[in-house]
């Protein structure tokens, strides 16, 4: 580990040195004016990878229904808890029942059928491939999202312009040459408890002769410094949004007083765990077990975000992803076992919502990738690459995938 590194993913170095009032720091990091005009990307991960055809359900397949005679979502209709309809062939699962308004108000698009080209069922490296958005490449140093930030971004940059909210180490998704800091998802967390080492270690890192140790340690504690007053100040959600409780609710409320305190964030990450549903997916009913539960928290939390952002939602886009699918045939223990193709949700205010996007393949035995799992029609660079460009403005994409050629538009951003 180098000293940057060391610095920056220490936990007594990241954070907590002094603070500043809330209204310096915007002074200090943000022109005047400039709220609601910064254009902010979300990335989150489901870890483990997310059943796709329970979350987004294809109830005008028959073959969904004959390869899951247990766990499948009932059709619309049908009886309690049912697939919520969208648009006659693809529903929700109704533990997801918060997100459907959305749906509605076409500020939520959904891609099916989308993943990795890489056939890997392992997690460790389908994470990897997806976080550094070079799929069978184990060489690649950095992450799609480090390398989406802006390398023309003014020197006088926000310390804070790239914040994953996942824990002290930095994700492979953010590591790479732009600056980026890791956090804990409870405001407690952002300081030094121990007085005698906040007063001393300005002093060693910025009398340093170490030009670099020198450089990063400013940047350290200049970051310090905002979350500091942001985050450890009292907050109440907006517009009446009620989070449920559970650590990827935490960080999504800690992602949403970044944004609105206007400190100059331009991506954020976190990610939630669990998805790997081998066993027990669905319990006695389709809004019990494993699965179940997590869609609950997941649902309700993106919907009060999006409830507590109100119209600075214009300005934001969220998407989620998981590292693969599972399989189309339950197994004998009412799960699913690691599949291929997924499904990634995207909103926000200049997404063109209310459609499932991507090309279907069916789910008839010939139609299937391997014989047993629902293929991949879209790359899910395709979904990033439109992101980066009209979200972030980044022009050099090809940087942001290298080797990848982007194969459709979907047409996903305004």
């Amino acid at each position: 580990m180098n000293r940057r590194a060391f610095l920056m993913r220490s936990g007594i170095g990241i954070v907590g040195i002094g603070s500043a009032p809330l209204w310096l720091t915007r002074a200090a990091y943000c022109k005047k004016g400039s709220l609601r005009k910064r254009k902010v990307l979300i990335s989150i991960f489901q870890r483990g990878g997310a059943d796709g055809l329970n979350m987004v359900v294809p109830f005008g397949e028959k073959a969904y229904y004959e390869s899951r005679p247990t766990i499948a979502v009932p059709p619309p209709g049908s009886r309690a808890n049912s697939t919520l309809d969208l648009d006659g062939f693809f529903g929700l699962h109704p533990n997801l029942g918060d997100l459907k308004a959305i749906f509605l108000e076409r500020r939520l698009a959904i891609v099916h059928a989308v993943g990795s080209p890489d056939r890997t069922r392992s997690h460790f490296d389908a994470q990897d491939y997806m976080e550094s958005g070079t799929p069978g490449v184990k060489s690649t140093a950095d992450g799609w999202l480090n390398r989406a930030l802006s390398i023309d971004a003014p020197s006088d940059k926000s310390p804070v312009r790239a914040v994953s909210i996942t824990g002290p180490i930095l994700p492979r998704m953010l590591s790479g040459g732009n600056s980026a800091i890791a956090l804990s998802g409870t405001p407690n967390e952002f300081r030094i408890k121990e007085d005698h080492l906040a007063k001393v270690l300005p002093d060693v890192y910025l009398n340093s002769a170490d030009h670099l140790l020198n450089a990063t340690a400013t940047e350290a504690i200049r970051a310090s410094r905002v979350i500091q007053s942001v985050l450890t100040a009292p907050y109440v959600p907006a517009n009446g949004a009620k989070y449920p409780e559970g650590r990827f609710s935490e960080s999504m409320q800690q992602i949403a007083r970044l944004i609105k305190s206007d400190v100059g964030l331009e991506v954020a990450f976190t990610d939630t765990g669990g998805w790997d549903t081998h066993i027990h997916q669905i319990g006695a009913t389709v809004s019990d077990g494993l699965m179940a539960r997590l869609l609950i928290e997941f649902a309700a939390t993106l919907a009060a975000f999006d409830r507590d952002m109100g119209d600075l939602m214009e300005d934001v886009v969220l998407v989620t992803m998981s590292e693969f699918g599972r399989t189309l045939k339950e197994n004998v223990s009412r799960g699913t076992d690691h599949g291929h193709g997924g499904v990634m949700f995207v909103m926000g205010g200049n997404v063109r919502g209310g459609k499932v996007y991507g090309e279907w393949p069916g789910l008839a035995p010939e139609q299937l990738y391997g014989g047993r799992d629902l293929h991949v029609t879209s790359d899910f660079r395709d979904v990033l690459f439109e992101l980066v460009v009209h979200q972030l403005g980044q022009a050099q994409s090809s940087d942001v995938f290298p080797g990848f050629a982007k194969s459709k538009n979907l047409g996903i951003l305004i």
